[in-house]
C-alpha cells in the first residue's frame, strides 16, 4: 500500500506535472473553458451571481463550494469590497472571503474587475490546485490536508492563525501529538503553547515545511488506517474548511438565497 507520504511526494515534487494532469480532466476542462469565456463579458455582481456556473466555479476556486447556497451572504462580502478595514470580509477571521474579493473585486474595479489576470487565469489556478487537493483527499485525506498546508503555510504569522483554521490546525496536532481534548481548552492558551513549541518563521521555508509534513504524514499513517476516516471530516463538506460558528451566526443575520 502506497504510504500518506509517498502519496503526497508522488503530487508535491512535480506539482506543476500534478497540476496539468487535473486540468486536463474532461470535466475540469470544459468547466474552465466556460468560465474563461464568460467571465470577461460580467461586469458586475448580479451579472457574475446570476450565472450559476461562473458563480460556482469561483467559490470552488476560493474553498467556498459549501457556502455557495448563502449568495446574500457572499453579496455582501462582495460589494463591501476590503478596501475599508470595517468591510463585512475584513471582519471574518476566514480569508477566503478577502482572497474571493482581491479575485474579483467588483467594489473598488467596478465593470473592470474581470479584466484583471487574477480573475481570469488566476482564478483557473486556484480552482485547479482546489481539485487537486480533493481528488487526493478521496484516495488519503492526510495527502489532502498535506497539500494544503503545504499551500497556506507561508500566511502562517500565529498561533491564532493555525488555530482559526480547522486544516491547519489539524495537521499541527497530528504532528506534534496534541491531544484532541485540547480543543476544548482556553483558545489564547492554545496559541501561546503553538507559538512556544514551534518556530513559527519556519513556515516561511518551503524546505522546513517539507520535513515538518514528513512528520505530519508519518504519524497521520500511525493513526489513520486507509480505511478508517471519512475523508471529509476535517474540510466541512467538499471545500477547504468548515463553517465555523461565528460564520452560520453572520449567515443568519442576513436574507438566505438571494441572486
Amino acid at each position: 500500500m502506497t504510504t500518506t507520504y509517498t502519496s503526497y511526494r508522488l503530487i508535491s515534487q512535480d506539482l506543476t506535472k500534478s497540476l496539468e494532469r487535473v486540468a486536463a480532466k474532461p470535466d475540469v476542462k470544459r468547466e474552465t473553458e466556460y468560465y474563461l469565456s464568460k467571465i470577461g463579458d460580467i461586469k458586475s455582481i448580479d451579472d457574475f451571481m446570476a450565472d450559476s456556473r461562473l458563480y460556482n466555479y469561483a467559490l470552488k476556486a476560493h474553498g467556498l463550494e459549501d457556502m455557495a447556497y448563502a449568495k446574500a451572504f457572499i453579496r455582501k462580502v462582495l460589494t463591501e469590497g476590503i478596501d475599508d478595514k470595517e468591510a463585512f470580509a475584513n471582519k471574518l477571521t476566514d480569508s477566503r472571503y478577502g482572497d474571493l474579493v482581491k479575485s474579483l473585486n467588483f467594489a473598488t474595479h467596478g465593470t473592470a474587475a474581470t479584466s484583471f489576470d487574477r480573475a481570469t487565469k488566476g482564478v483557473v489556478e486556484k480552482y485547479t490546485r482546489q481539485t487537486l487537493e480533493q481528488d487526493a483527499g478521496s484516495e488519503n485525506n492526510g495527502v489532502r490536508l498535506a497539500l494544503y498546508f503545504e499551500r497556506t503555510a507561508s500566511t502562517i504569522k500565529s498561533g491564532l492563525d493555525i488555530l482559526a483554521d480547522d486544516a491547519l490546525s489539524q495537521v499541527v496536532r497530528t504532528a506534534l501529538q496534541i491531544p484532541s481534548e485540547t480543543i476544548a481548552t482556553d483558545i489564547d492558551k492554545q496559541a501561546a503553547y503553538l507559538d512556544r513549541v514551534l518556530d513559527i518563521e519556519d513556515f516561511q521555508d518551503p524546505e522546513k515545511v517539507g520535513k515538518f509534513l514528513e512528520r505530519f504524514t508519518a504519524m497521520w499513517e500511525m493513526e489513520n488506517p486507509s480505511d478508517n476516516y471519512d475523508p471529509l471530516t476535517v474540510f466541512g463538506g467538499s471545500s477547504g474548511h468548515g463553517i465555523s460558528t461565528d460564520l452560520l451566526l453572520s449567515i443568519n443575520n442576513l436574507k438566505l438565497g438571494g441572486s
